[in-house]
């Protein structure tokens, strides 16, 4: 078997770009297998058969379609270069590679960083070297690539710096963490934002009346359309998904009526009022940042559930928490950190259902722990000073005095070192002159800042060699 047959659809005839694409150098080209080959048959999921076939039938993302724009001139100018989509699920990164697999006139490969090694990988590439003799450029899809461990990426790297391919990689993850910096340099970074709720309802009315989709059979009553696009929290996959199943449920009642106790039965997930862009997401999400305040655990987890049942994107209600244990608590329970940004951690390697009772633990952790805003208003006294012009120079013996004739200008010349002192503290300036003697720290008496704040007071004196 060559190379080319590892990713070669058997029986599939015609050019890379499918239907639409023009030109002698797709002739006989193969399309990728994996999501994005033969997925025009009914069997296959509505989502999957309503994905645009074209930049102009993309619904969101109206910053990547820009006449001019990097995308556009991949697509419509047929343009070499490799690009990497960040964004959330949902948000069409899948659509624009099989957007991209059928309007160019290039040879479409697809794998996925789940099951594909450096092998699979460096016989793409190969394969595509060979073509490009031919005159047939190759689009490489690589899904989830944050997946790929370093050795995999680098196998990238090679064709993507010698343009024997045309890399387009999807990732949920940050790219600055999960993708070496050589492939991120290389490629041109398009950020994916989620789709509004105006996004998904029009997807689903064009799923309930095109032929690829429904074709009409079911109505959606307005209650249901309000909750379906409500429980997609901004996710195209999700929101066909629900609606498909849905379509069924009612079918099975020989009904054309998709009704709110339908679309509930059909999902599992009863209708909460509760409105993501307008002020019910502000108020419930202050909501519940105050209840943990107040240190009301009850309230807390309460308006927690509103969120999760209503669709909230469980990442969002993390984050918030995440800053919370460190503006509402802070020193005064320093694990209260370690847990939300367990909780962060775990929501995104877990997800929902599960991960609600992550977030859950974070949440009565931080209602119940001991209240200080003191690193808040540390912080932003702090920053006001520096914004208000008072920086000054680093005091000459705490400069760097590594470098050659960093100790003729007096550098570190002298830095006393803290740690040969029995209290491991000495006497020192450590702040310039210019704000010298200001304190930004005030902890609270409560919970183990008290602590903190008995050593602090000692510290201060030590430093200004009171003692």
């Amino acid at each position: 078997m060559t190379d080319e047959a590892l990713f070669e659809v058997s029986g599939r005839a015609g050019g890379s770009g499918g239907p639409g694409a023009t030109g002698a150098t797709g002739a006989g080209a193969p399309r990728g297998s994996g999501s994005l080959a033969d997925t025009d048959h009914q069997a296959a999921p509505l989502a999957v058969r309503m994905r645009p076939r074209t930049l102009d039938d993309l619904v969101g993302q109206r910053q990547l379609l820009a006449p001019g724009a990097p995308l556009r001139r991949m697509v419509e100018g047929d343009q070499a270069m490799s690009l990497l989509l960040w964004g959330p699920p949902g948000s069409g990164k899948t659509t624009i590679a099989s957007i991209v697999s059928r309007q160019t006139n290039r040879a479409f490969v697809e794998v996925s960083a789940v099951s594909a090694g450096v092998k699979e990988v460096r016989a793409v590439i190969d394969a595509a070297r060979r073509d490009l003799g031919r005159g047939r450029e190759t689009v490489l899809f690589v899904d989830e690539v944050h997946r790929f461990n370093k050795a995999q990426q680098d196998a990238l790297l090679p064709g993507v710096e010698n343009r024997w391919i045309s890399l387009v990689a999807a990732t949920t993850e940050n790219p600055f963490f999960s993708v070496i910096s050589p492939l991120l340099s290389r490629s041109l970074l398009l950020r994916l934002e989620p789709l509004s709720d105006d996004d998904i309802g029009e997807l689903v009315d064009r799923a309930l009346a095109d032929g690829r989709g429904l074709a009409g059979a079911v109505e959606l009553a307005p209650q249901a359309r309000e909750h379906l696009v409500r429980m997609a929290g901004g996710d195209a996959r999700r929101a066909l998904t629900y609606l498909e199943a849905a379509a069924g449920a009612a079918q099975s009642k020989d009904t054309s009526e998709v009704d709110l106790a339908t679309l509930e039965t059909a999902v599992d997930r009863a209708a909460v009022r509760y409105d993501r862009d307008g002020d019910q997401h502000y108020d419930v999400a202050s909501a519940l940042i105050k209840s943990i305040r107040g240190s009301d655990v009850d309230a807390a987890l309460h308006y927690l559930a509103r969120m999760v049942e209503a669709g909230e994107d469980p990442r969002f209600v993390a984050r918030r928490l995440v800053i919370s244990a460190s503006e509402d608590i802070g020193m005064a329970d320093p694990t209260a950190l370690a847990v939300a940004v367990a909780a962060h951690q775990a929501t995104q390697f877990v997800g929902l259902p599960e991960a609600a009772i992550n977030l859950a633990q974070a949440v009565i952790h931080l209602a119940l722990a001991p209240k200080s805003n003191a690193v808040v208003t540390a912080i932003g006294a702090a920053q006001a000073d520096v914004r208000s012009g008072r920086i000054g120079r680093v005091p000459a013996h705490l400069r760097d005095a590594h470098y050659s004739g960093a100790r003729k200008l007096g550098h570190g010349a002298s830095y006393r070192y803290a740690h040969d002192d029995p209290r491991g503290i000495v006497a020192q300036q450590y702040a310039p002159d210019e704000i010298a003697g200001r304190t930004y720290y005030h902890p609270t008496g409560r919970g183990a800042e008290g602590a903190a704040a008995q050593r602090l007071e000692r510290i201060r004196r030590i430093l200004a060699g009171e003692e």
